[in-house]
């Protein structure tokens, strides 16, 4: 399956669904090698895939684990413009559906994950100590700190 995924010229867009997910006060973040941050944990919707599907698929392909949705808790539209990797110079627009997951009361993984051919890291930040790393959506120290009701939207414009 291909992900919803499209670059024309020299503009880039993709639909992806991410996790939320915190166990213990801390909340799980991705790294590898190649890249200096964390990121979320997630990936491109698959053409003719519920963003729920595809949410559930990337956690169990990152992490070895399934877990469960508790419920959809951000709607993401992210403006950036990417300085090296595979989208150099690239304009880029990503919106992703971040899905708040279950904690299932451990930290235990069993990831064995790759991108672009690196192997992925698992790591848990502590919430309160997040905002000291280079982590990746900016956002979400801030909103885990505090308590949600609903579907919240964020803008982010990268691209100053």
């Amino acid at each position: 399956m291909h992900d919803c995924c499209f670059t024309k010229a020299n503009d880039w867009f993709r639909y992806r669904a991410a996790a939320i997910i915190v166990e213990n006060g801390c909340a799980l973040f991705a790294y590898n090698k190649t890249d200096n941050y964390f990121y979320s944990i997630g990936g491109g919707v698959h053409h003719g895939e519920t963003a729920e599907a595809a949410v559930i698929r990337e956690i169990f392909e990152e992490t070895g684990v399934y877990y469960e949705i508790d419920r959809l808790a951000i709607i993401h539209e992210n403006f950036f413009k990417e300085s090296g990797g595979i989208l150099k110079g690239l304009n880029c627009h990503e919106i992703c559906f971040y899905f708040l997951m279950k904690p299932r009361g451990t930290q235990e993984l069993h990831s064995s994950s790759m991108t672009h051919g690196v192997k992925e890291e698992m790591c848990w930040i502590s919430i309160e100590d997040l905002d000291k790393h280079k982590a990746f959506p900016l956002f979400m120290k801030d909103y885990l700190s505090k308590d949600h009701n609903g579907i919240e939207h964020v803008v982010s414009d990268e691209r100053i």
